[in-house]
C-alpha cells in the first residue's frame, strides 16, 4: 500500500498538487489520467521519491520494494542487457555481484566463506537462482530476441532500451510498481503482453497512459487530476468517462431544480412579504431560500484542440499504385516486392512489430528515399501531408510558431495562421514561442496544424499519438474519422487504430505483406491464421522455384 497524504508542491507561485489524500491498495491497477501539463508524472516522482513534496507525506508499507519505469535510456549503456533487468531489484544484483567477487578471489579466507554463506542463503530467499531465466522471460514476453540479451545496452536501438528498461521495473514481481508510458515506442505484441502481465500482477500498479484501450484492459481504479485535486473512481477509463459525465449531469440538472425552487420562493416572497396574513410564511420561505446552495461546477481543466482535415479538392478513383517495391537498410530487406493499389475510400493502417518497414515504406512514398526495386505512382487529383515518425530535424530552425506555420500556409496572412494556431491550443502569446523550445506535445500539435493547412486529400501519419494527450488523441481520433480523403497510418493505438482504419496491412518481419480489408479487431482474431496461411504460401512459392 502507497498513500499520499496532504501532499502540496509548489512550483514559485504555482500551486500544482494542494492537500491531495489518497491511498492505492494491493491488488489494484490504478489509471493516473489528467489534461497535459495536470501533473500526472510529477505525482508518480513524488510518489517514488524523487522529487519531495512541499507539504505532506508519501506513506508505503514497510518492508515493501517500490519499483519504475526509468526514462533515462542512456543510464546504462555500459551494463550488458540481462544486468540491467536484473538491478530492478536492485538488493538480489548486489548480492549475485558480491557472491561473483567473493568467489573470484584467490586468497578465499574463513571470513569470505562465511559471508559467502550468508549471502547465498538471502540470495535462496529471493529466489536468486531464477533471476537469470525470469528477466530472460520478461525480455523475451516484450520482443528483446535471446540472441541481444548479453548485448551492451548501448548497442541497443532506442525502442530496444525501452523494452529493457519496462522489464527492468517488472523484474521481481515489486509490491508497488510506476509505470509512466509503458506503451510508447512498444509494438502491438509486446503492448499485448504487458496487458496480460498488469492483469495477471497480484501488487498495486500505478500507471500514466494515453492509450484509452489499454487502460480499459489493465485498470481497476482510475485517478483522475484536475484543478491540483486527485479524484478516484472504481471502474476503467471508459466507467470513468461515462461516470465523471454522468456527474457533471446530475449536479446540473440538481442546479436546475435549485434554480427552479429559488425563482418560486423569490416570486412568492417578492408578492407576499407586505401582506400581513402571508408575512409569516413569506419570512419561512425567507429562510428556506438561504439554506440553498447551488453546487458548484467547475469546468474541467481538459482542453481539445479542434482537429478538422478539409481536403482542398476532391480525390479521383487513382490514388496509389504501388509495385514491386524493395528496400534494404543496412543490409537487411525491410521491403520485399511490396504491391498494392490504394483506392479512393480507403483509410489503411500499417501495424505489426515491423517498425523500420512503415517508416521506409512512408518515407519512400513521400520522395525521402529511392526504393532499390519498384515504383509507385500518385494519381494526379491527389496531394499529400505527411506526420514523419521523427520531426527533429523541422524544430531546429530559429521561429516563431507563427513564422513556421506561414511558411507552409497558402495565405500568408498572421490573422488567418493565427486561426489555425488558435484552435490547435496556441493562444495569443504562445504564437511567438520559439520553435526549438516546444515540449513533445506541442510539436505534434504544430505538425497537425500544418498538415490541415496544407488541405491535402492524403494523409500519411507515422505514429501521431505519441507525445499528445488524451484529449489531443480524442481530437485527432474523431478528425481522421470524418476525414474525407485517403488515409494511410500506423498507430500503437488500438483504439486508434479500431475505429480510424477500414483496411489492414502488416509488413512481416522478413518484408512482405498481409493486406486486408477488415477492422483491426477482425485482424488480430484472425490473425495466426493469416501468418500460418501466408508463411505456408512463401514456403510453396520458394519450393516452386
Amino acid at each position: 500500500m502507497i498513500s499520499a497524504n496532504n501532499v502540496t508542491l509548489r512550483i514559485g507561485k504555482k500551486a500544482l498538487f494542494e492537500d491531495v489524500h489518497i491511498k492505492f491498495t494491493e491488488g489494484n491497477c490504478y489509471g493516473l489520467i489528467g489534461a497535459n501539463g495536470a501533473g500526472k508524472s510529477t505525482f508518480l516522482k513524488i510518489l517514488s521519491g524523487q522529487l519531495d513534496t512541499t507539504q505532506g507525506d508519501i506513506a508505503m508499507t514497510p518492508g515493501q520494494r517500490l519499483s519504475f519505469l526509468e526514462q533515462d535510456h542512456f543510464k546504462y549503456d555500459d551494463f550488458p542487457v540481462l544486468d540491467t533487468v536484473m538491478m530492478g531489484n536492485q538488493r538480489l544484483y548486489d548480492i549475485m555481484k558480491e557472491k561473483e567477487a567473493i568467489y573470484a578471489k584467490e586468497n578465499f579466507t574463513d571470513q569470505d566463506g562465511i559471508r559467502a554463506s550468508e549471502l547465498e542463503g538471502e540470495f535462496a530467499e529471493m529466489n536468486g537462482w531464477e533471476a537469470e531465466s525470469d528477466a530472460a522471460m520478461l525480455l523475451n514476453g516484450l520482443g528483446i530476441d535471446t540472441s541481444l540479451h548479453s548485448s551492451y545496452m548501448k548497442d541497443l536501438n532506442g525502442n530496444e532500451k525501452v523494452k529493457v528498461l519496462l522489464a527492468k521495473a517488472l523484474f521481481g514481481n515489486p509490491d508497488i510498481l510506476l509505470l509512466d508510458e509503458p506503451t510508447n515506442h512498444l509494438d502491438l505484441d509486446a503492448i499485448a503482453w504487458l496487458e496480460e502481465f498488469l492483469i495477471n500482477f497480484e501488487n498495486t500498479v500505478i500507471v500514466v497512459s494515453h492509450d484509452r484501450y489499454f487502460l480499459n484492459k489493465i485498470c481497476t481504479h482510475i485517478a483522475d487530476i484536475d484543478y491540483g485535486k486527485i479524484q478516484l473512481y472504481a471502474g476503467n477509463y471508459d466507467f470513468w468517462y461515462e461516470s465523471s459525465q454522468l456527474l457533471i449531469k446530475q449536479m446540473k440538472e440538481a442546479n436546475k431544480k435549485k434554480e427552479e425552487k429559488i425563482k418560486e420562493l423569490q416570486e412568492f416572497i417578492s408578492r407576499f412579504s407586505a401582506n400581513a396574513s402571508k408575512s409569516r410564511q413569506a419570512t419561512s420561505r425567507k429562510k428556506a431560500l438561504e439554506k440553498i446552495e447551488l453546487d458548484e461546477i467547475k469546468p474541467s481543466s481538459r482542453k481539445y484542440p479542434y482537429i478538422d482535415f478539409r481536403p482542398e479538392r476532391e480525390i479521383g478513383n487513382e490514388v496509389l499504385t504501388v509495385e514491386g517495391l524493395t528496400k534494404s537498410i543496412d543490409g537487411q530487406k525491410v521491403l520485399d516486392n511490396l504491391s498494392f493499389i490504394v483506392g479512393h475510400d480507403d483509410k489503411i493502417a500499417f501495424v505489426g512489430g515491423n517498425e523500420l518497414a512503415k517508416t521506409t515504406l512512408f518515407k519512400i512514398l513521400m520522395g525521402e528515399l529511392e526504393p532499390d526495386e519498384g515504383s509507385f505512382k500518385w494519381g494526379v487529383t491527389t496531394s499529400q501531408a505527411y506526420f514523419p515518425k521523427d520531426s527533429s530535424q523541422e524544430f531546429q530552425k530559429d521561429l516563431t510558431i507563427t513564422e513556421w506555420l506561414t511558411g507552409y500556409s497558402p495565405v500568408k496572412d498572421v490573422t488567418y495562421v493565427r486561426g489555425f494556431l488558435g484552435r490547435m491550443l496556441f493562444p495569443g502569446e504562445d504564437g511567438v514561442k520559439n520553435i526549438r523550445v516546444l515540449s513533445g506535445g506541442e510539436k505534434v500539435r504544430c505538425l497537425l496544424s500544418k498538415m490541415m493547412i496544407s488541405a491535402s486529400n492524403v494523409l500519411l501519419l507515422d505514429e501521431p499519438t505519441n507525445h499528445l494527450d488524451m484529449e489531443s488523441i480524442t481530437a485527432l481520433n474523431n478528425g481522421l474519422i470524418k476525414f474525407s480523403g485517403v488515409l494511410l497510418f500506423s498507430s500503437h493505438d488500438h483504439q486508434f487504430v479500431q475505429t480510424t482504419a477500414n483496411r489492414i496491412m502488416e509488413i512481416l518481419p522478413n518484408g512482405s505483406l498481409i493486406d486486408k480489408i477488415t477492422t483491426y479487431d477482425e485482424y488480430l482474431e484472425n490473425d495466426e491464421t493469416a501468418r500460418k496461411r501466408f508463411v505456408y504460401t512463401a514456403s510453396l512459392e520458394e519450393d516452386e522455384n
